[in-house]
């Protein structure tokens, strides 16, 4: 199977290296800068067991047909990959890995909904430069189909993806992303203040916060009546029991979680775009939120607070300091 990764994050310069490093025939897509650095000198991916560079074969655009083509650019971006890369993506089978609930609704319009595979990213990566990138940890990558029922095409794709990473397949993917997209609310804070994600969470009042911004989305999930799904290392029921306790008791678990998750600084996703001076993913994860509480009539007011502290990040270039950042929600 010949695979093309379009998106030279982090997420995607991962999943291209280490298929790469298989034997997989991969091309991954990525933007000027980051393909001629890759051309230069190679990919370089730092784990735990060290840093190593991989060969990889990379272009700015599709250069021909592709029998998978995983999309790893944000939700925001994925139009636009498209349309970059139509002239190829007309009888391929497509895979979404974006965080949120609407990867797969963004692109359906351009794909038969038999050609269309979705997926959850369960692993975590950061990217430092163009062609240098960390797996901060190992994680599942959770495979299903978004519009039609599970086929024997997506046991191929999992077999060959299984060469690199621990694969899942799922009739439940849409329940799972409702759950990862809380997991993924934790990013919001760090984005505000440029800070890691083991810096952040260091100090207890923004694990209150995170706390208080699961509550308000859980509150509006369940009035929309959608059924969350647990994910193979992720039961739903930590979420709902974390909900369930006392403010300050799972203020310190959220504590203890958030700083033991990697021995290197994990910023994450949302971020990672501030710095690179790119928009952000906010509008898909606590924005999803707040706009499905608009539909139900509900307000949402401190997750639509902290989409609007994003964005003013993303639109100024000035991250707020702990001291204003728990100001502006009376910490």
């Amino acid at each position: 199977m010949e695979i093309a990764v379009i998106g030279a994050g982090a997420i995607g310069s991962v999943v291209a290296g280490l298929l790469t490093k298989t034997g997989e025939n991969v091309l991954l897509v990525g933007r000027p800068a980051q393909v001629k650095a890759i051309r230069d000198k190679g990919l370089a991916i730092k784990t735990s067991n060290g840093q190593e560079t991989v060969p990889v074969r990379v272009a700015e655009r599709l250069d021909r047909a592709y029998d998978l083509v995983i999309f790893t650019v944000k939700s925001q971006d994925l139009e636009q990959a498209y349309q970059d890369n139509m002239a190829y993506l007309e009888h391929g089978r497509v895979l979404t890995t974006q965080n949120g609930v609407q990867g797969d609704n963004l692109l359906s319009t351009h794909f038969e909904p038999g050609n269309m595979y979705s997926s959850i990213v369960m692993f975590g990566a950061t990217y430092m430069q163009s062609g240098q990138v960390v797996l901060n940890f190992p994680g599942d990558w959770i495979l299903g189909k978004p519009y039609t029922p599970l086929d024997n095409v997506i046991e191929d794709i999992a077999g060959i993806l299984r060469k690199a990473f621990p694969v899942t397949v799922t009739p439940f993917i849409l329940g799972m992303k409702w759950l990862k997209l809380f997991i993924n609310f934790n990013n919001s804070i760090p984005a505000c203040l440029n800070r890691s994600m083991q810096e952040t969470f260091a100090d207890l009042d923004f694990c209150r916060l995170s706390i208080l911004l699961l509550n308000e989305g859980l509150q509006v999930v369940r009035s929309a009546g959608i059924e969350m799904v647990s994910l193979p290392s992720f039961p739903v029921e930590r979420i709902l029991g974390i909900a369930g306790m006392p403010i300050e008791t799972a203020a310190g678990i959220m504590q203890k979680t958030l700083t033991g998750l990697s021995r290197e600084p994990l910023y994450g996703s949302i971020l990672q775009s501030i710095k690179r001076g790119k928009p952000s993913e906010i509008d898909f994860i606590n924005g999803e939120v707040d706009l499905l509480a608009a539909s139900l009539r509900m307000n949402a007011p401190l997750n639509r607070k902290i989409v609007a502290l994003v964005h003013r990040v993303e639109n100024t270039g000035v991250f707020f300091s702990p001291a204003q950042l728990k100001a502006e929600f009376g910490l």
